[in-house]
Order: C-alpha cells, then sequence, then structure tokens
C-alpha cells in the first residue's frame, strides 16, 4: 500500500478544530507522522517548522490537585516555581498521563487547549504572545494547527505568565 501523502491527507475534526471554527478563528491544520516520545522536536523537524514556535499544551496541577494549562515554546521547560509565584500557588506540578487525558478529554501527545473536556485555567508563556503565528497540537497524535498567538487569549482567556527555561537548563 502506498503511504499516504499527509499534505492531501484528511484530518476530522476535533473538539480543537470545532472550536476555533464556531469562533471563526483562522487555522491551517498540519497533519504529520506521530512519533511516541518525539515531542516538538519530531513535529517540528517533519513539517519544518521552528520549534520555538511550536507550542507545546502541558497539564498540570496545584498543590490542592486543582488543574491548569500552560503553554509553553517547544524548546523551552516550564520553571514550576516561577509559575507557581505567579499564580499565587504554593507549589504546580506537572499531572501524570491518566489524570491530564480525565481533565482534557485529549491522549497525551494530542493535547490541545481548544475543546478540553474540563474548563481550567490556562496560562501563556509571554514570549509566545510576540511571535507572529504559532503551531499548536490540534486535538489529536499527529496533528498541529497554526494560528495567530493572541487567539489564545481571546478563546481561553489565557494569562500572560514568564516562566520559560531553555531545555539546556
Amino acid at each position: 500500500m502506498a503511504k499516504k501523502d499527509r499534505k492531501t491527507e484528511h484530518v476530522s475534526e476535533t473538539p480543537a478544530t470545532q472550536l476555533l471554527k464556531a469562533h471563526q478563528v483562522p487555522f491551517t491544520g498540519h497533519p504529520y507522522d506521530y512519533v511516541e516520545h518525539g515531542g516538538t522536536a519530531e513535529s517540528a523537524r517533519q513539517l519544518g517548522f521552528d520549534e520555538h514556535q511550536v507550542v507545546k499544551t502541558l497539564v498540570m496541577q496545584d498543590q490542592d490537585a486543582r488543574p491548569l494549562i500552560v503553554l509553553m515554546h517547544g524548546d523551552c521547560k516550564v520553571s514550576t516555581k516561577n509559575l507557581a509565584r505567579q499564580i499565587g500557588a504554593k507549589s504546580v506540578e506537572p499531572c501524570t498521563p491518566e489524570v491530564a487525558q480525565r481533565h482534557s478529554g485529549y491522549l497525551v501527545g494530542g493535547t490541545s487547549p481548544f475543546g478540553t473536556r474540563r474548563e481550567m485555567p490556562v496560562y501563556i508563556e509571554e514570549s509566545i504572545l510576540q511571535l507572529p503565528r504559532i503551531a499548536i497540537n490540534g486535538g489529536r497524535r499527529g496533528f498541529l494547527v497554526q494560528i495567530d498567538p493572541q487567539a489564545c487569549v481571546q478563546l481561553l482567556g489565557a494569562r500572560p505568565v514568564q516562566c520559560a527555561l531553555t531545555e539546556s537548563a
């Protein structure tokens, strides 16, 4: 069987793309071959994007196990100490994959901040908002959407924070 051409492949709708369409947010879909533990480096490589512009959606929780979403550059990590301080929490930590899936409704590796099962506060690394366009998960493993980063603020009420650490840190 011939390999599918990813550029012309149809990707069915997800809760994320339905929400973007319902709010008339312009986006372009970018399917790629999902690689387990490949992360943003793999999707950026396959799609020819700068990994700094590929934004990962991280489901975390505070000290009381209240979930929240952090949007971070693909080539950076989250300083949970800095994040906790800025949002007025004692501590913040990543959720386990099972808990993240329960809150978001998405499989880890396919988590979008749009169309989550449960409404959660969203925090966005401030410097992401300076980019002209970002690529962010479209609600399925192996599928990114390119959008204006301001859509995260307008649709999700994402609050800017400064908590990025470069991957080498």
